[in-house]
């Protein structure tokens, strides 16, 4: 049985953050960005370093209900991205940050973990909106880095729902567009 998790970042204020380019490494021999709706969920674990001091835990890993970048702002909607490494052993002790807006009472504008990417099969990154302090619209960036070597980073704009209503009936946020 397969464990996934959504990941709520621990915090690391960094003021000044610039967006940078998107890119993949010739290391990850897969990478594919895209849109979740929110799974259900077989319990917790604890992460200590995070605003909500646990991550969610999955049995079945969603599909991207969308291969867009384009993600609106609303409770139960995930983003990430699905990524293979090259060598089949895999990549381990990764650094995957998540760049955003200011977000939460301390402002915070970007959160890290570490993670690891399969050389067997695809594994898969995603942050999802649980909490009304997380819908800050504008552009979020995931990276995976392995010391200073950049992996892949991915760029997201993340809109207000009325802005995406292609997505409301797939993920049930509807009545936000009224």
């Amino acid at each position: 049985m397969f464990m996934w998790r959504a990941f709520f970042f621990a915090l690391i204020p960094v003021m000044g953050l610039a967006q940078e380019p998107d890119t993949v490494s010739p290391l990850i021999a897969f990478h594919m960005a895209g849109i979740i709706c929110a799974p259900p969920t077989t319990g917790t674990s604890p992460a200590p370093d995070t605003i909500a001091g646990s991550t969610y835990l999955f049995d079945v890993e969603p599909d991207f209900v969308s291969t867009k970048r384009r993600v609106p702002a609303a409770l139960g909607i995930g983003f990430g991205v699905k990524a293979q490494a090259a060598n089949p052993l895999g990549i381990a002790n990764l650094t995957m940050t998540i760049t955003h807006p200011e977000m939460g009472e301390l402002g915070t504008t970007s959160q890290s973990f570490s993670s690891n990417i399969s050389g067997a099969n695809a594994s898969l990154t995603f942050y999802q909106f649980d909490f009304d302090y997380e819908l800050v619209t504008g552009v979020w960036q995931m990276e995976a880095a392995s010391g200073a070597d950049v992996l892949y980073r991915t760029t997201f704009e993340i809109l207000p729902p009325d802005q995406v209503p292609e997505l409301a009936a797939i993920c049930d946020f509807a009545e936000l567009l009224s």
